[in-house]
């Protein structure tokens, strides 16, 4: 039987050097370095700000977990659920716990289970140049449903690039502090989150999740454009939403983490 090496951490602390994650993931610009703070600037984070202050991402790992919500909300039929459940699974290359571990990202049974749970009915193929599942595309000429290519979270966390970690003991009392998505982690997403919500805000902070956000939407081909207005889940750069729906979205976003939590 082949010897398993499990490395584990304790929330809020995320010591070590970036290591990039392989697999589908982009490398580090940063490998070998420490985590920190991303500036603005073209390197700034287009998604997961929530770890802002303390990551080994910037855009490059982030532009294409950007897509990836973009495809599942314009193609993939995804409910609100499995989208903010999604974007916290393509957000976990971006906590400073993962990346400072060897990857690809390692995932909580149980987070993998509650991704399924809501997105079992949403729309995913296989991507033919990553060899992972994905949400479906445009482009895409089969597509089936995330129950159709799975049939429990595992599977689908394995086929998306992730690694799974089983659950140890959650029902003993036991926390589950070696993989992203467990209640330690969540909770901490949600403080930092909470935190970075209270924060006094700067000048440009608002204006300038805006401005990313105009700037992406006119970078978009006009009918998926339209189609992204029309559907009501406008997302900004970050884990915000604009409009009157922004406050209303946050809090359901914070909801879902914490009931995944």
């Amino acid at each position: 039987m082949p010897t398993r090496f499990i490395c584990y951490y304790l929330p809020g602390e995320a010591g070590g050097l970036c290591v990039s994650q392989g697999g589908r993931f982009p490398p580090f610009s940063s490998e070998g370095k420490p985590p920190k703070r991303v500036g603005k600037g073209h390197k700034d984070l287009t998604l997961c700000r929530v770890f802002r202050k303390k990551t080994c991402c910037d855009a490059a790992q982030t532009h294409p977990a950007l897509l990836s919500i973009r495809r599942l909300a314009l193609t993939g039929e995804a409910s609100e659920e499995c989208l903010h459940l999604w974007e916290l699974l393509e957000c976990s290359i971006c906590d400073p716990r993962v990346g400072v571990q060897p990857g690809p990202p390692l995932i909580c049974t149980s987070f993998c289970d509650r991704v399924f749970q809501a997105c079992s009915n949403a729309y995913f193929s296989m991507d033919a140049k990553t060899q992972v599942l994905a949400p479906c595309g445009a482009n895409d000429f089969v597509c089936g449903r995330a129950s159709e290519w799975a049939s429990n979270g595992t599977e689908l966390c394995l086929a998306a690039g992730f690694r799974v970690e089983q659950s140890v003991g959650m029902h003993g009392g036991i926390e589950e502090v070696s993989c992203y998505g467990g209640k330690a982690s969540l909770d901490s997403i949600a403080d930092s989150w909470g935190a970075s919500r209270s924060e006094k805000p700067h000048k440009t902070g608002n204006s300038g999740l805006l401005e990313d956000f105009q700037q992406w939407l006119q970078d978009m081909p006009s009918d998926e454009r339209v189609s992204w207005a029309v559907g009501g889940l406008v997302l900004t750069a970050g884990l915000l939403f604009i409009s009157k729906r922004k406050s209303h979205n946050q809090r359901q976003k914070l909801a879902a983490i914490q009931h995944a939590a």
